[in-house]
């Protein structure tokens, strides 16, 4: 679990800054020039105040050194470095929100490609949706190579969303709910709703489990925040050749369904528990028998059943996810209070 910084109070935001663009990223050197001229390229924003913050989770590359040749660059708002030091994209984002000095932070990851209006856009919808604690815009994919037939069914697993030209709000309910890339934060509704407690800390190490931008939004759906799907916010996602081979999507499937469990008893009451780990285990093993029987003898050979299948296994599998981590936080922290 992670614990929150010290908070700053809402009341101390700099009010003359209007927006905010915050970049975690790890060994991005590579990546990060292409998403700040995006940024530099940005239009129809000359009347706001806004600045970019890049957080730095521990690069071992250039990645110092290309935030500083770039500064001078950005003379219409200021682009600024910060270090986090604690493994994980919860922590850089935490980073993010108690640095950034506007009430409303935009994320974008190292390989998100703002569309030339997204800051435009991203600012505006703030004005029109007063309760909305986040929202998110379309995510295209932009591929190195040619995704496999009906990748549609998958693209999800790889941050891409295309819902339409219709603006609503997600189903958090059902954890129908945007990813971190191209999501702005009511800050707000961020120190408010978060708890001191936080579960999942991202993708560290050779750990696929994600979880942890979800979890931000399920904290703020419990505190009555509405979560927004606003289509003029559109970003590319740049999607490099390795991430659609075969061992890492079925990696990151399975990575996405051990989370399921724990951010399902987010927003449950006690008594919801064991019905929770009844639809979880038996709703998702219907689900693996449906696929055997569907696919047969082809269920190893078409990726994206196989992807499927393996969320699914994923799922099943997360209650005990949940339990093994819990007992192994638990014993770190009384060998911590044995050893004070």
């Amino acid at each position: 679990m992670i614990s929150l910084f010290n908070q700053k109070e809402a009341n101390n935001i700099a009010e003359t800054i209007d927006f905010t663009v915050a970049i975690p990223t790890w060994n991005g050197a590579e990546r990060l020039p292409e998403v700040l001229d995006k940024l530099l390229a940005q239009t129809g924003i000359e009347h706001l105040s806004w600045e970019v913050i890049v957080i730095d989770n521990n690069s071992s590359d250039r990645t110092p050194e290309v935030v500083k040749d770039y500064q001078a660059k950005f003379t219409q708002c200021e682009l600024k470095y910060f270090l986090e030091t604690q493994q994980g994209s919860a922590f850089a984002r935490l980073k993010a929100v108690n640095e950034a000095r506007s009430e409303f932070v935009g994320f974008l990851d190292d390989d998100n490609l703002p569309a030339p209006d997204w800051v435009l856009h991203s600012y505006n919808f703030s004005e029109e949706h007063s309760q909305a604690g986040a929202w998110s815009g379309q995510i295209h994919g932009d591929f190195e190579v040619k995704p496999p037939d009906n990748f549609d069914k998958i693209q999800a697993f790889l941050a891409i969303r295309e819902h339409g030209q219709k603006a609503y709000i997600f189903d958090a309910d059902n954890l129908r709910l945007p990813p971190s890339a191209g999501l702005v934060i009511r800050k707000q509704a961020w120190l408010k709703s978060l708890p001191k407690q936080m579960f999942f800390v991202g993708r560290v190490g050779k750990s696929m489990v994600g979880g942890e931008d979800i979890e931000v939004l399920l904290h703020l759906h419990k505190s009555s925040w509405e979560i927004w799907y606003n289509p003029k916010m559109e970003i590319y996602h740049k999607i490099p050749h390795w991430r659609l081979e075969r061992n890492y999507l079925l990696k990151i499937a399975r990575g996405c369904g051990l989370c399921i469990f724990q951010l399902r008893l987010i927003n449950a009451k006690k008594w919801q528990v064991p019905v929770i780990l009844l639809k979880t285990t038996l709703g998702n093993l219907r689900r693996i028998l449906q696929h055997i029987i569907k696919y047969k003898n082809n269920l190893n050979t078409d990726i994206i059943a196989l992807v499927e299948v393996n969320f699914y296994l994923g799922s099943i599998l997360s209650p005990l996810y949940s339990l093994v981590f819990y007992f192994h936080n638990l014993t770190n922290k009384n060998m911590k209070v044995n050893n004070e």
